[in-house]
């Protein structure tokens, strides 16, 4: 295979929170790359990185080893100063003074926010990987890290419930999802949980009542111990407003554990690795067609090419189905 005249050279760099297979997805660009004749360049520290030149060329070593390693070996950042246009288009400048044809993004929705708008400003080729544990890119049905991410919360929710059941005890378990419910919902119903609640459940009354009456169904039905998945939401830690209500308004005990940023680490999965390797082959091949403004997914269980356009600015809606699977399950 041999690339189009126009593309000699690609950069990568990871941007926003870290999720495991990122060095998977970075291995594969890199290795693709340099099978398609390009050289490759890996951006350290994501577009904090590359404002300061932070760039170098990789080879097929340097991405030897990394494939089973949680994090990213380049390192991420969250680049405020990316929200300004003469910020972004400085970046173009950057990649164009060291002769860099293109730019691979692996992040969310919030990278590539960032890549599209500099893209578009500039004609300049950025093409998406989905990198995100939160699973909440509209139009893929997959991102990297969700796999490893379901994994890690549901070896501990498997250990809480033990002293739960022992202790005859309600837990409400925090998982991760500012504004996306898949990690809790997934998590819910591999873990078989009584009840599980969405970010658009957590503020007000609403949420509480229905908890209260779903653990009141479950202690009618003869249940000593519940675990409830609550995803984060806007405001992590509301879970503690959540077990104080429970406590003074239902006479209900509830502990709270908090997953936090376990759920960010670790050694990938091998669904992740799988998923990460084929995206950042894809993302590669389609710079070298001259496709651009674009984020590599999953749709209908196949690698697809979605339009940045149909991804930015919005999200994915609870699975109302599986929500009362998992009661129904759980009862």
């Amino acid at each position: 295979m041999t690339a189009k005249k126009s593309i000699k050279s690609i950069a990568v760099l990871c941007s926003g929170g870290d999720a495991p297979g990122m060095n998977a997805a970075l291995r594969a660009v890199v290795r693709y790359g340099i099978y398609a004749k390009l050289h490759v360049y890996g951006v350290h520290k994501g577009y904090s990185g590359l404002l300061e030149g932070n760039i170098e060329e990789l080879w097929l070593r340097s991405v030897a080893n990394i494939i089973q390693r949680g994090g990213t070996v380049i390192k991420t950042d969250r680049c405020k100063a990316f929200h300004q246009k003469a910020v972004r288009a400085e970046a173009v400048n950057i990649l164009r003074r060291k002769k860099i044809d293109a730019l691979v993004v692996i992040g969310g929705e919030g990278s590539f926010t960032g890549g599209h708008l500099m893209g578009k400003e500039n004609d300049y080729p950025v093409v998406g990987v989905p990198g995100t544990i939160d699973n909440d890119v509209y139009g893929s049905e997959y991102t990297i890290g969700f796999d490893t991410a379901v994994n890690t919360a549901v070896e501990a929710i498997d250990k809480i419930r033990d002293t739960a059941s022992s202790h005859d005890r309600v837990f409400l378990v925090e998982v991760m999802g500012r504004t996306s419910a898949e990690i809790a919902i997934r998590v819910g119903v591999s873990g078989g949980a009584e009840t599980i609640v969405v970010p658009d459940e957590i503020e007000g009354n609403k949420g509480i009542d229905s908890l209260i009456k779903s653990l009141q169904r479950s202690a009618a039905l003869g249940k000593n111990s519940s675990i409830v998945i609550v995803a984060e939401g806007e405001k992590p830690g509301s879970v503690y407003r959540m077990a104080h209500e429970l406590k003074t308004r239902a006479g209900i005990d509830a502990r709270v554990a908090i997953l936090g940023h376990v759920q960010r680490g670790g050694s990938p999965s091998a669904m992740d690795r799988y998923m990460a390797s084929l995206m950042g082959a894809e993302a590669v091949k389609a710079v070298l067609q001259g496709k651009r403004d674009l984020a590599i997914g999953q749709v209908n269980g196949r690698i697809a090419r979605i339009a940045f356009k149909s991804i930015i600015g919005r999200h994915k809606k609870p699975d109302r189905e599986l929500l009362r699977l998992a009661e129904i399950l759980a009862s």
